[in-house]
């Protein structure tokens, strides 16, 4: 009789193990997620890309052609610049150092320009996006979502069944309403709006456009 107790006390100490361990696995359900693939494969992430293409692709149009005229100098320079007097082989030396100085000058202040354009985008965006994985997440049950797009959320290795990235985009264009969601995360909730690298499909100013070396 002890023995068969000592049993059913083994047994039942088992399943209580068993239902603990299950009921944990239940608790942490975890999801990845790329948030600024998320925000720029939204319909609205892909407008203001369009629209920093419409801004940005004539400004980087107009240093390749200014790169092509520098080149264009360089190579007169090159070829035939011994035949010219001392005088006008040193003005067009500096006329090519000053047209590159002026031509780095603006790409860098277009580069900045275009960095900063693309900051308010992520961050308008992101507040928007940051309500609709909040919303999805308690739906559906998640302990934790982790960013897989931030250098802060260093994840080595998930599952594709866990990526919630798509499902993320389509909830949020089917709530969105001329720019999306508008309620912001509650208090405390585990929500970061997401940094400024260059949105994917965006063209900076300074892509191409490179400078040919100095006069040699």
């Amino acid at each position: 009789m002890e023995m068969r107790t000592s049993l059913i006390a083994v047994a039942a100490l088992m399943c209580a193990a068993a239902v603990g361990a299950s009921a944990q696995q239940v608790a942490q359900k975890v999801g990845i997620i790329s948030v600024q693939g998320a925000i720029v494969g939204t319909k609205d992430g892909q407008k203001a890309s369009q629209q920093l293409d419409t801004k940005f692709v004539p400004k980087k149009k107009e240093f390749d052609a200014r790169q092509s005229e520098i080149a264009q100098l360089q190579d007169q320079y090159n070829k035939s610049g011994n035949l010219m007097s001392d005088d006008k082989r040193n003005q067009l030396a500096r006329d090519i150092d000053e047209k590159k100085k002026r031509l780095e000058r603006d790409m860098q202040d277009a580069n900045d320009e275009l960095q900063s354009e693309q900051q308010h985008m992520l961050q308008s965006l992101g507040q928007r996006m940051m309500a609709v994985i909040e919303k999805y997440a308690k739906d559906n049950g998640f302990t934790m979502i982790l960013d897989d797009s931030s250098p802060n959320t260093p994840v080595i290795w998930a599952s594709s069944g866990i990526d919630i990235t798509q499902d993320i985009i389509a909830l949020y264009d089917k709530t969105s309403t001329n720019g999306g969601p508008t309620a912001a995360p509650t208090a405390g909730a585990p929500s970061k709006t997401p940094g400024a690298p260059p949105a994917p499909g965006t063209p900076g100013p300074s892509a191409s456009a490179k400078t040919p070396s100095g006069p040699r």
